[in-house]
C-alpha cells in the first residue's frame, strides 16, 4: 500500500485480519507445535532412559512390578512439573540462547534424577528395580541433541505468535515491521501514523488510519501487543496517550529503548532490548507461575473429563432426550486480547433462545450489557437443573484443555456485551478467560454488573498461583449448593 499525502480514516478495520490465501513459502505449523512435540518427546526419552540404563546395569526389566510403575509415573510427573516451572517448553524457548538451554536442561536432568533417587529411597525398592547410575549420561545428550539440532530449528517454520500492532509509520515503524515479519514469530496487522508522521517506504502492513483511531482499533481489532515507534521529541504528546489507552484496555506495549545514536556504548544486559524496545504489561509478569497455571490446567481438565465422563455422558443422553435440538451449545465468545472462540456448554435452552432473547431483553435482572433472567422461559426442565449446579458448564473442560480458556479467570463475554464496555472494563480481556473467578464465589447473579467488572480488575491486579487455589476451593461449595445460580 503505497502513502499518498494523510492516511485515511479507519472505516472497516476488521478488513485488516480477513483470511488470506497462503503464500508458498508461508509457516507450515501451529504456533506452540514445536514445543508441544518436544515435551512429548522428552517425556518418551525420560521412560526410555531409565529401562535402558536398568538393562545395561545388568538387571532384568520387572514390568509387572508396581514399583516398577511408580518411579516411571515419578519420572514423567516430575519432569513435567520442573520442565514448566523453567519455562523450558515456552512457546517462544528459540529467543533463548543455545547455552540457556544447555543450563535449563542440565538443570532438568539433575532436579529428576534427585527426585527419583529420593522417590526410590523413600519406597524402599532394591536399587536394581529402577538404575539411575547411567540415568543422567543417557538423557542429557539426547534432550539436548534434539532440542539444538532440530526442535529450535522446526520453530522458526511455525506460524506467528501473536498478532501487533505498530503506531508510527516513519522509518522505525517500518524497521520495526520487517524486523517482526522476518522473524516468523510476530504478524503485524497494521500500521497508525503519527500526526506529523512521514513515510520514507511502504510499510510491510497496511495504515489504517492515525494515532486518533488507535481507540476504535483496539475495540475492533484483536492486538496482542502495540509497538509505539515514534520520536519522543516530535510525539511525545501522542505517545503519551498512546500509553494511557493501552493501560486503559490492558493491552502490553513496547516503547523505544534508544532515544540517541551511539557508536562503542552497548547495553549491560542485551536480553532486556533484545529487538530495541523495552516492553510493558498492565498486570505482573510472572512467566514462570503462568507456566505452571497452564500444565495444572491441561492435567486438571483432562484427569476431570476422565473422571466425570459417566457424569457427562448421563447429561448428554438426558438432554439429547427430554428437548428437540443438539446436544451441546456452541457461543461466540471473546477471550484474550479479543480474540474469539467458540464456547460449549450442554444445551440449556430451547433451539431458538437467541432468537426469544430479544423479546425478552425488557425483563433483564442484571445491571449493564450482560443479560441474566431469574425465572428464564427459554430453559429446558433438565436445563434449570443442571444450570444451578453449573453442570451445563462442565464441556468447557474440553475449551480449557485447548488453551481458550483457564480454569481460574474471568468469565468469557458475548461479543454484544464486549461492544458495551467501557474502555477500563476492556482490561478483563487481558488475561484468559476461566471457568471461576470471584464473581462466581461472592453471589454470582446477585451483584451487579458494576461490581463484577470491579471483582475481575481486582483478580487482574492481585493474580498468584496461590489465589487461584483459594478460587477453586471457594467454587466447589457453591457449585454443590447452586449458591446465587439462576
Amino acid at each position: 500500500m503505497v502513502l499518498t499525502g494523510a492516511p485515511t480514516p479507519v472505516t472497516q478495520p476488521l478488513a485488516v485480519v480477513s483470511p488470506v490465501a497462503a503464500e508458498p513459502n508461508s509457516p507450515r505449523f501451529a504456533p506452540g507445535f514445536a514445543a508441544k512435540l518436544n515435551l512429548a518427546v522428552d517425556l518418551v526419552l525420560v521412560v526410555t532412559a531409565l529401562l535402558v540404563s536398568t538393562t545395561m546395569m545388568g538387571h532384568d526389566l520387572h514390568l509387572e512390578r508396581t514399583d516398577v510403575w511408580v518411579l516411571l509415573g515419578v519420572g514423567i510427573l516430575s519432569w513435567l512439573v520442573v520442565g514448566t516451572a523453567l519455562c523450558l517448553y515456552d512457546m517462544r524457548f528459540a529467543d533463548r540462547e543455545r547455552l540457556d538451554d544447555l543450563a535449563l536442561i542440565s538443570i532438568q536432568v539433575m532436579v529428576v534424577t534427585v527426585v527419583l533417587f529420593l522417590t526410590r529411597l523413600v519406597m524402599g525398592t532394591e536399587s536394581w528395580i529402577v538404575a539411575l547410575s547411567l540415568f543422567p549420561p543417557l538423557l542429557w545428550p539426547s534432550v539436548a541433541l534434539l532440542r539444538l539440532y532440530f526442535f529450535r530449528k522446526l520453530s522458526v517454520q511455525e506460524q506467528p505468535l501473536d498478532e501487533v500492532l505498530i503506531i508510527g509509520v516513519g522509518a522505525m515503524g517500518r524497521l520495526t515491521g520487517e524486523d517482526l515479519n522476518s522473524k516468523h514469530r510476530r504478524k503485524v496487522i497494521g500500521y497508525l501514523s503519527f500526526s506529523n508522521d512521514t513515510a520514507t517506504a511502504t510499510p510491510p502492513a497496511p495504515v489504517l488510519g492515525t494515532v486518533k483511531d488507535l481507540e476504535n482499533i483496539l475495540c475492533t481489532v484483536p492486538v496482542d501487543e502495540v509497538f509505539i515507534a515514534g520520536n519522543m521529541l516530535k510525539h511525545s504528546a501522542e505517545m503519551q496517550n498512546a500509553v494511557k489507552l493501552c493501560e486503559n484496555f490492558g493491552i502490553p506495549f513496547a516503547l523505544p529503548a534508544y532515544h540517541f545514536r551511539f557508536d562503542r556504548a552497548r547495553p549491560v544486559d542485551d536480553h532486556a532490548v533484545s529487538d530495541g524496545y523495552l516492553h510493558f504489561m498492565t498486570h505482573a509478569f510472572q512467566p514462570h507461575q503462568m507456566a505452571l497455571k497452564r500444565l495444572f490446567d491441561i492435567m486438571s481438565s483432562a484427569a476431570a473429563l476422565a473422571v466425570l465422563s459417566p457424569l457427562l455422558i448421563g447429561v448428554a443422553l438426558g438432554v439429547k432426550f427430554t428437548s428437540r435440538g443438539p446436544i451441546f451449545f456452541k457461543q461466540k465468545r471473546v477471550g484474550l486480547h479479543g480474540k474469539t472462540f467458540n464456547m460449549l456448554k450442554f444445551r440449556s435452552m430451547v433451539v431458538n433462545a437467541e432468537e426469544l432473547k430479544a423479546k425478552l431483553e425488557a425483563l433483564n435482572e442484571q445491571t449493564g450489557p450482560v443479560f441474566k433472567m431469574k425465572n428464564d422461559p427459554r430453559i429446558t426442565r433438565i436445563g434449570r437443573f443442571i444450570r444451578k449446579y453449573s453442570i451445563d458448564e462442565l464441556p468447557q473442560l474440553i475449551n480449557v484443555l485447548r488453551g481458550e480458556m483457564s480454569v481460574v479467570g474471568p468469565r468469557p463475554p458475548i461479543p454484544k456485551e464486549v461492544e458495551k464496555y467501557a474502555a477500563w472494563q476492556r482490561r478483563r480481556l487481558s488475561v484468559r478467560p476461566g471457568l471461576t473467578c470471584i464473581w462466581q464465589v461472592s453471589g454470582r447473579n446477585q451483584i451487579s454488573f458494576e461490581e463484577w467488572m470491579y471483582l475481575d480488575m481486582q483478580y487482574i491486579d492481585h493474580w498468584s498461583l496461590k489465589n487461584d487455589i483459594n478460587l477453586i476451593l471457594k467454587t466447589v461449595p457453591v457449585v454443590l449448593t447452586g449458591s446465587g445460580a439462576s
